[in-house]
């Protein structure tokens, strides 16, 4: 009963501190029309974030912050602070340099979010970390969906109720962790950050190829979440409808994922990682190469398949982070994941500015298609990886 009721606290408080990430960057279409912005200052309006959290998650490895202060106060703080940033935005006015540096500021401070979230997750399971971290995941990436909802019921008329709501969720899910939040029985102390281990992670293949594995699908994870919802919007807009419905049905893009992390977690524990992340990574390369073909159309049809994409494209993400956890040494596993999910979102940057320019050359009909190159490169590192013997240590022997 302890354990079920830390595990649902744990992901509320990380569904509430996730819903400022798209904060800004689910309001784009009007902040671009108020604003006038070109495609590369709204691209920044996520790279920005993604940038801050790299920053912070290598910083807070260095500095071995998680050590220094306890986890969950560390947790709790930074998810305070992360929607105290946030809801600063509206106030910046049309200094678009000053909320560039506020959604920076909040990519630094969710790095204190979500590593840490992980690591106090993996303190409460074991035989059942898929599941666990699944869970974790599909809580975040409600909360990231969140902002779109938000804008269904009022900000499409007032981008500034986005960030102030998103903000606002955030702080209270902060004050939930101070209050509820703690490790559980498998807590390990973690040794400090070991640069040595930053170079002798590359040379284990077993974690390298998991690492790889987890790059592929990072170069399509973020940039989807970031222009799908656009892609909507520009959609439904060619058929003449209404803009709400577009960011309802961005919203349900987004929060498919949660489902999907669900069910890839159960199904990672029981089948293997290497077979769930490789299928989810093959149904969501395949949605890349086909979505601009549904653009102009039926833009129900277009949702439909959305849905499809949004359940696949991060259903792998929590088998990545639990088969990390499992590969690497247990006092090493702070640094692994943080290694591994900073570079990661280095990586996305690039794609996330690559699609708009994609869609000015060759439209929306062919600008996601390069994403799936990432699952495909994907599927050949965690195949490879499921040949290995080093593929036993996860899911219990499953591969």
């Amino acid at each position: 009963m302890a354990k079920r009721r830390a595990l649902v606290l744990l992901s509320l408080v990380e569904l509430l501190a996730m819903s400022v990430w798209f904060s800004a960057s689910a309001v784009v279409p009007a902040l671009a029309a108020a604003w006038k912005l070109s495609a590369s200052s709204q691209a920044w309006l996520t790279m920005s974030v993604q940038i801050g959290f790299v920053a912070g998650a290598l910083g807070s490895a260095v500095l071995n912050l998680a050590d220094r202060v306890p986890a969950p106060r560390l947790f709790a703080l930074s998810c305070v602070l992360a929607g105290a940033a946030t809801g600063l935005i509206p106030a910046a006015g049309e200094a678009f340099g000053l909320v560039l540096g506020l959604r920076f500021l909040t990519g630094l401070l969710l790095a204190g979010v979500y590593p840490v979230g992980m690591k106090i997750m993996a303190t409460w399971t074991k035989e059942d970390r898929g599941f666990g971290v699944g869970l974790l995941v599909g809580a975040l990436t409600l909360g990231k969906a969140a902002p779109h909802l938000l804008k269904v019921v009022g900000g499409v008329k007032d981008w500034r109720l986005v960030p102030l709501v998103s903000g606002a969720l955030a702080v209270s899910g902060g004050l939930i962790a101070v209050r509820f939040v703690r490790e559980g029985p498998f807590r390990t102390a973690a040794a400090a950050f070991d640069r040595k281990y930053v170079i002798d992670m590359w040379r284990d293949r077993g974690t390298a190829l998991a690492n790889l594995g987890y790059f592929g699908h990072m170069w399509e994870l973020y940039a989807a979440w970031t222009w799908v919802p656009v892609f909507l919007v520009a959609g439904f807009r060619a058929r003449g409808v209404d803009e709400s419905w577009a960011s309802l049905a961005a919203f349900v893009f987004i929060a498919a994922g949660g489902a999907g992390s669900l069910v890839a977690g159960r199904l990672a524990d029981r089948l293997g990682r290497t077979a769930v992340t490789s299928g989810a990574m093959a149904v969501s390369g395949l949605c890349c190469l086909t979505a601009g073909l549904l653009f102009g159309g039926n833009p129900w049809l277009l949702a439909g398949f959305c849905f499809v994409w949004g359940f696949a494209v991060v259903a792998d993400s929590a088998q990545f982070s639990a088969g990390i956890s499992e590969l690497c040494p247990a006092e090493r596993t702070g640094t692994a994941l943080t290694l591994q999910t900073s570079l990661g979102f280095l990586l996305t940057l690039v794609t996330i500015r690559l699609v708009p320019t994609l869609e000015r050359l060759v439209t929306w009909r062919w600008a996601f298609a390069f994403l799936a190159l990432g699952p495909a490169v994907g599927i050949w590192a965690m195949l490879r990886l499921r040949r290995l013997p080093a593929a036993a240590k996860m899911a219990a022997g499953r591969r």
